[in-house]
């Protein structure tokens, strides 16, 4: 992945009025959780092995109106992209038409046997799902579509579980289960400044 003064790039062709540094995308971690965890381990100099690289194929729960999707999409050879809203697929769709690694998929990530025929297994799951039961989610499409030894990351949004409760505690509570179910717990970042009260977890199969 291309670092550059402390900013993340990617290589692909701009959204609308992207800002750009020596002709590449900035992958701005404010508008970004899945670059601001990268900035969080570049910070630690921990990042191979979350790196994106060109043989990755990536599940995407919770895909949005798809501009994390498109920086994904510039590292990846495929990106499996879920989306249940019609309004942001529609935007989804206009960026997989200008890059064709991009597959969108109008589909509920609670319900992954609905699209289960048309994804093949994959290196990693990344999931940004506000559900008060995002980590059964998670666990559920993990068992199904990630391969042995592939990559889950889960961003945790602790104030959709409940508002109530201590972050840290849904945090913790949240590592405990995906351990419990067999899955290795490699870090446990929280996101702030740029993301409050979201917590990364990054899982090993």
């Amino acid at each position: 992945m291309i670092w550059d003064t402390g900013m993340l790039l990617s290589p692909g062709t701009p959204i609308l009025r992207e800002r750009i540094w020596k002709g590449k995308r900035i992958w701005d971690p404010k508008h970004s959780k899945l670059s601001a965890l990268y900035h969080k381990l570049y910070q630690k100099e921990n990042t191979p092995e979350l790196e994106l690289t060109p043989k990755m194929r990536v599940l995407y729960l919770g895909a949005g109106s798809g501009t994390t999707v498109s920086f994904v999409a510039d590292y990846v050879e495929v990106i499996y992209a879920i989306e249940p809203a019609p309004e942001p697929m529609t935007d989804l769709i206009s960026i997989a038409q200008k890059r064709k690694n991009i597959i969108p998929l109008l589909s509920d990530a609670r319900k992954p046997k609905e699209y289960a025929a048309l994804i093949e297994e994959v290196d990693m799951v990344y999931q940004d799902v506000a559900q008060p039961n995002q980590v059964e989610i998670f666990l559920e499409n993990c068992e199904i579509f990630l391969k042995s030894g592939g990559i889950g990351i889960l961003m945790l949004k602790t104030r959709c579980i409940d508002v109530r409760q201590d972050p840290q505690e849904l945090s913790s509570a949240a590592a405990q289960t995906l351990s419990d179910a067999g899955y290795i717990i490699c870090d446990r970042i929280w996101l702030e400044p740029w993301h409050r009260d979201h917590s990364a977890l990054v899982t090993h199969k």
